[in-house]
This record gives C-alpha cells, structure tokens and sequence, in this order.
C-alpha cells in the first residue's frame, strides 16, 4: 500500500524562485531514495479560518505563502529505509558549506507520515 510525506511549510514570497531551486534540488534526493513522486504546492487559495487553517499552522505572516508538499512511497518500508539513507547522505547536512541554505524557516515547518486508506483514481 503506498505511503506518504506530508509537509507545510512558509516561504517569504520574495523567496519564491529560491524555494523552487531549492526543491528541485532536494527533491531528486527523495526519489534517488525510493520515493516515486513528488509534489510542491506554492499557496493561491488558502484561506483563513474561524478556528485554526493552514497559514496559522506554520505562522505564516503576510509576506509569505504556504506550501504544501508530499512524497508518495510505494509502501512504508521503502519510506522508512529511504528516510534513513537521506538523513546519512551529506547532501542533507546543513552544516555542509556546499549545501544551499533553506529558502524557509524549517522551525516552522509541520510535518508527517500517512498511510493511504482510500485511494480513488479517474
């Protein structure tokens, strides 16, 4: 049964075309790893809320977008043992000074594995 990575996140505005080098970049490395798909969603209809929404969850002050971003695995193993080969690869160390540094504020990002329950397809 596939699996998924969830990920939100926000990115000043003005961060925009550097959060999408950014992900082209680091994206490739999900996929080096296992995963078979990956989706960057930059924020245009994220409205607030009465109670809580998606910008209050990251804190997202008005100069920045919400993105929301997901990993599809084919199963939770293949997440797992890719998950642990990225967090050893040197491409993910920020530390590295040939790493780029994030476009975002990763303190505020909120993230989480799924398992899929329904899947529906056209």
């Amino acid at each position: 049964m596939p699996y998924l990575d969830g990920f939100v996140i926000a990115v000043p505005n003005a961060n925009r075309q550097k959060f999408i080098d950014h992900a082209r970049g680091f994206d490739d490395l999900f996929l080096e790893h296992g995963a078979t798909r990956v989706i960057e969603g930059w924020g245009d209809d994220v409205p607030d809320g009465k109670v809580t929404d998606f910008r209050r969850a990251v804190q997202a002050t008005a100069d920045e977008a919400v993105v929301f971003s997901w990993v599809e695995w084919p199963d939770k193993a293949t997440r797992d043992a890719g998950v642990k080969k990225m967090m050893e690869d040197p491409r993910m160390d920020p530390s590295n000074p040939d790493n780029p540094p994030m476009p975002f504020d990763g303190k505020r990002m909120i993230f989480g594995g799924f398992e899929v329950v329904v899947e529906l397809k056209a």
